[in-house]
């Protein structure tokens, strides 16, 4: 009787399961951090995508105001040499930063996801010929290879992109090579195994699915590591070509007149800063929140 009673104790004393969402609710939005960063992108999204409504001047106009012009109240941040007005160029500075990071985080983690399952979930020659192929591109780093490829491509804005996202792909394809190595021989991908289910179906249906939390955290902090490799592209002159508009060609155009007119390289710095801080604190609140050891926890 006792134990009846023990046991019916303990049972009611048993913590009821959490929702998977709730618990992501709560312990993404419990660091202030990450509510800022969240921030931080909803505005840089919004000048993006509304630019010609907010920008106060043609960006690629010349001449709206003096050569090298002060801030002032027409000129919130000043002109360049040309006499363009620097917020505006701001402005429509963060649609190319994150045309190029997203299109190239897309592209890269599309082709190194799939790359490294399949030479994870095969063996043989495929497998070794993939990660071979990988180790050989992961000689060289990131920005090195990127300014490589650029460098052959020429100027422009795919060309970029293109050569970022080349460069990204081994990053992707080794940790989608190890977690494909630890999921598929769990029980659930040896029984599907067992009832016949192709290899594709496998990989695409139960192991992309089981690997994509951490991939989702990788690929959100690969986007500010790619803007500032776009930056450091445009910067050296190997990026976005003139007229156009982007943070490191900003840079660069305004650290010749550092004393004069800090703010044509101060403006676009900050502002790379902010939003590659800000993808990153909300990377590390993906990883807080998907954490498998705080599941069932609120």
């Amino acid at each position: 009787m006792a134990e009846t009673q023990v046991q019916a104790l303990d049972f009611s004393e048993t913590r009821p399961r959490t929702s998977e969402w709730k618990r992501f609710r709560r312990v993404f939005f419990a660091r202030g951090a990450v509510i800022g960063g969240l921030v931080i992108l909803a505005l840089t999204f919004i000048m993006a995508i509304f630019a010609p409504f907010i920008a106060p001047y043609d960006p690629y106009q010349p001449g709206v105001a003096e050569s090298l012009a002060p801030p002032s109240a027409q000129h919130l941040l000043g002109a360049d040499l040309l006499g363009r007005d620097t917020l505006s160029r701001l402005i429509y500075g963060s649609r190319t930063a994150l045309q190029v990071g997203f299109i190239s985080v897309f592209a890269s983690s599309v082709i190194g996801i799939i790359l490294g399952i399949v030479a994870g979930y095969t063996r043989g020659f495929i497998s070794g010929f993939i990660m071979r192929a990988v180790d050989a591109l992961m000689c060289f780093p990131m920005l090195i290879l990127s300014l490589v490829i650029a460098g052959l491509l020429g100027n422009g804005i795919w060309n970029v992109i293109i050569a970022l996202s080349i460069a990204t792909i081994p990053g992707y394809s080794r940790i989608a090579y190890g977690l494909t190595l630890s999921i598929r021989e769990n029980d659930y991908i040896l029984a599907q195994k067992s009832m016949g289910s192709g290899d594709w179906r496998t990989m695409l249906a139960h192991i992309l699915p089981n690997a994509f939390p951490p991939l989702i955290v990788v690929v959100t902090m690969q986007l500010g590591s790619l803007i500032l490799a776009e930056a450091g592209l445009s910067f050296l002159g190997i990026g976005i070509t003139p007229p156009g508009a982007a943070w490191g060609a900003m840079v660069n155009d305004g650290y010749k007149y550092l004393l004069n007119s800090p703010a044509l390289s101060f403006a676009p710095g900050v502002a790379i800063m902010l939003v590659v801080f800000a993808f990153n604190i909300v990377g590390d609140g993906l990883r807080d929140a998907l954490d498998p050891r705080l599941r069932g926890l609120l």
